[in-house]
């Protein structure tokens, strides 16, 4: 250490400060380099905590991204026959699905 002056805070002591506009960070020039693709500099007076955060954090969740909002999700019964059939076609089968009866509600409206 320098003699720099540390300050401990909990996370949610750092999230409040965040929001209150408390925060002493930059957190529009570290949104501008990450989007550049630019890492942080490595801190060195504490190599051991920075290594630790970098290999927390999530740079993207895992999983699908979110829905476009536009479905709504349904519990259906359909026929076994049905099912297997779309399903044999492999993965995509409930686009498969909703395309299908989107086309029956196109040829069977009442417009």
């Amino acid at each position: 250490m320098n003699g720099s002056k540390m300050t401990s805070r909990t996370t949610t002591e750092m999230q409040i400060a965040r929001e209150e506009g408390k925060s002493k960070t930059d957190w529009e020039r570290i949104r501008q380099n990450s989007l550049k693709g630019i890492e942080p500099a490595y801190d060195e007076e504490s190599p051991d905590a920075t290594m630790a955060l970098r290999s927390t954090i999530e740079k993207r969740r895992a999983g699908r991204p979110a829905g476009s909002g536009t479905k709504e999700q349904v519990a259906i019964r359909l026929d076994k026959e049905v099912l297997t059939a779309f399903r044999a076609e492999g993965p995509g089968w409930q686009t498969r699905v909703n395309a299908a009866l989107r086309e029956w509600l196109e040829t069977h409206s009442r417009t």
